[in-house]
């Protein structure tokens, strides 16, 4: 039997309700009616401490957020299983029509330390084992030398990871081609938790995004 939500949850939901909800209602109205037309489609980790929505300070309807254990993109493989993350990628190009698609990884992921620590029990488990398994590979051929501490090594994987991910995105056919004719970017991000700063990639290079240091 279901048990009733967390008196944290509930007081969160009422807050909700008396705050953001009371001042945005027009716009849940609007949402409601009109249904969602978000431009911008957001692949990221279901880590608790790297939500799309706050760190974009996105509001009600903006983005459509794909979370997954290390914010993966699989490769396109259609056939009768259920595929949750290519299902999402469907509907947000074919059902809404989104114009970009970001794919943020982050600083000290949980699903990347668990691909390539070979003593974590979670890649012996029933699933995480099989889904990081792309990232045990990007592991294994990534030179020891290509990171000076275990720390640095992890934050190389990260960034590997989410250009992996532009990679498997790209062998979705749907997508390249509206890549190739320029109705759909494609981008790559990486969010520092410690110090809060988000990291774009341009071309090979990751870069730190302006922010106003004045307030």
């Amino acid at each position: 039997m279901s048990q009733p939500l967390s008196e944290r949850l509930s007081a969160g939901y009422r807050r909700f309700r008396a705050g953001r909800y009371n001042d945005e209602r027009v716009r849940y109205d609007e949402l409601a009616r009109e249904g969602q037309k978000p431009r911008t489609m957001i692949v990221a980790c279901s880590d608790s401490r790297s939500a799309p929505e706050t760190i974009f300070d996105a509001g009600p309807g903006e983005l459509f957020v794909l979370r997954n254990v290390a914010a993966l993109v699989p490769v396109y493989a259609p056939d009768a299983k259920s595929h949750g993350a290519s299902a999402a990628l469907e509907f947000a190009v074919h059902g809404l029509g989104v114009t970009s698609i970001v794919v943020m990884g982050h600083g000290r992921c949980g699903g990347v330390a668990a691909a390539i620590d070979s003593a974590s029990p979670l890649t012996d488990s029933d699933f995480i084992g099989a889904w990081v398994a792309d990232l045990v590979t990007l592991d294994q051929r990534t030179p020891a030398t290509a990171a000076s501490s275990p720390e640095e090594r992890q934050r190389l994987i990260e960034h590997l990871s989410v250009q992996q991910s532009l990679e498997h995105l790209r062998t979705f056919p749907w997508i390249a081609e509206r890549e190739r004719a320029g109705s759909l970017t494609l981008h790559g991000a990486w969010f520092d938790i410690s110090l809060g700063e988000l990291h774009a990639l341009a071309g090979s290079e990751w870069l730190p995004q302006p922010y106003d240091q004045a307030g």
